[in-house]
């Protein structure tokens, strides 16, 4: 029932779920939580994601649950086989996702997974719900409401509800504070260098590095750069965001006057054609040019071919383009998410939060969905705190309480100085 690319792989895919278990106490707990008492028993989920080490855990956790589970990838490049395969062979959840797939494959498997007539939707980047929306709305009934991942599909989500389109509620678990603050800075920020250093092998101390975007991200690549000791640059749009970077200590500046300097270049905006052609042709002779938005829109690799006499695969992860003027640009994991491309992803220990916030949200849907209008929801804020703490407890980290005195304080008006 499964597509995956070989179900040999499953055993070693098994050894490296169980190493990322060990960096994700929370949803250890939530696991245990759902396997008492079954929030989610009779229900059918389809999980769109990218399918690691930490999915697995997650997608675990849901069918001890009690849900009826299916996984597809979130993304061409980001699928680990043997991770697939561990899924599939030994927690019997039907998984269709092979790391390479091309676009009519992705596709495939997203029908595959929404032939599964789910009654809850989890996605990342807002695949699944376009999809079955437009192309299978006689199941939307069925649908008790999804939860979102990633910054760009919650977009893609807040735009649907403003259109009036969306046709079920949706909860963000990208807004919980548990998961953009740590998942989205030192998640990424981590896994993003990782991803440039396991396809380059460049070092990174003394480069100029930019990042396209100061977001959540954005913050967590800029901050792991200059830890590498690279010289950054930060391009944006938004001014306040901008005016953030230059206040942590980075050089802002328009893509147009840092093309000219970067070695390295990072987009993390969420947008189209965040490097284009114009950019391209001020480029250094050797820059490198990534991606770790999730969609692969934000480097013009088609306005890059039309200026390019050449294309060869010099390493794994890297294309290299020749231009008209003989410099040569480097293009790694096709413009696709870095981290997962040429890495392994966020590290275990940040997504023991978000996919702890997607499984206590899908518990949620499960619970409140009748209550609920056809919109965009944040994760609800006893859930994010719950994980917080859960996290501190795990980690040893004791905090302080509040006296009746001090909360007395805080919830009256009449005190002052």
């Amino acid at each position: 029932m499964s597509d995956i690319k070989d179900k040999k792989l499953a055993d070693l895919g098994k050894l490296k779920i169980e190493w990322a278990a060990r960096n994700m106490p929370v949803l250890a707990m939530v696991k245990e939580h759902f396997r008492n008492s079954k929030p989610l028993a009779g229900l059918k989920l389809s999980a769109c994601l990218h399918v690691t080490t930490e999915t697995a855990n997650l997608v675990n956790t849901l069918k001890e649950g009690g849900a009826d589970v299916v996984l597809c990838a979130s993304n061409p490049l980001s699928t680990q086989d043997e991770v697939a395969a561990s899924i599939s062979e030994h927690m019997g959840i039907p998984t269709f996702a092979i790391k390479g797939e091309d676009d009519k494959t992705y596709y495939k498997h997203i029908n595959a997974a929404l032939d599964h007539k789910p009654n809850i939707t989890m996605d990342d980047g807002a695949d699944l719900v376009s999809t079955l929306h437009k192309e299978r709305p006689d199941q939307i009934s069925d649908v008790l409401g999804g939860t979102e991942e990633t910054t760009t599909g919650v977009v893609r989500l807040v735009s649907m509800a403003k259109s009036g389109v969306l046709k079920f509620p949706v909860i963000s678990v990208n807004d919980a504070n548990t998961k953009h603050m740590f998942d989205n800075r030192y998640g990424t920020g981590q896994s993003t260098l990782d991803g440039v250093i396991r396809a380059t092998n460049v070092l990174i101390a003394g480069s100029i590095v930019v990042i396209a975007g100061y977001g959540w991200c954005g913050k967590g690549a800029a901050m792991r750069a200059k830890g590498h000791g690279a010289n950054v640059i930060v391009t944006e749009v938004d001014p306040l965001m901008a005016l953030e970077a230059v206040m942590d200590g980075f050089r802002v500046m328009p893509m147009a006057d840092a093309a000219k300097l970067g070695d390295i270049f990072i987009t993390v905006t969420g947008n189209i054609n965040v490097i284009s052609i114009s950019a391209f042709e001020l480029m250094k002779d050797g820059a490198i040019v990534c991606n770790s938005g999730h969609f692969n829109v934000e480097i013009d690799i088609k306005g890059l071919e039309s200026i390019s006499k050449g294309k060869r695969r010099i390493r794994e992860f890297i294309d290299e383009y020749t231009l008209e003027n003989g410099k040569k640009i480097h293009i790694l994991g096709e413009g696709r998410l870095i981290n997962l491309a040429a890495a392994e992803g966020h590290p275990s220990m940040v997504m023991d939060m978000s996919f702890a916030n997607q499984a206590l949200s899908a518990e949620y849907l499960a619970k409140n969905s009748k209550s609920l209008e056809k919109k965009v929801y944040p994760v609800p804020r006893d859930i994010d705190n719950k994980i917080a703490a859960l996290k501190l407890a795990s980690m040893g980290v004791n905090i302080d309480a509040l006296t009746p005195e001090q909360k007395k304080y805080l919830a009256s008006w009449q005190e002052g100085t």
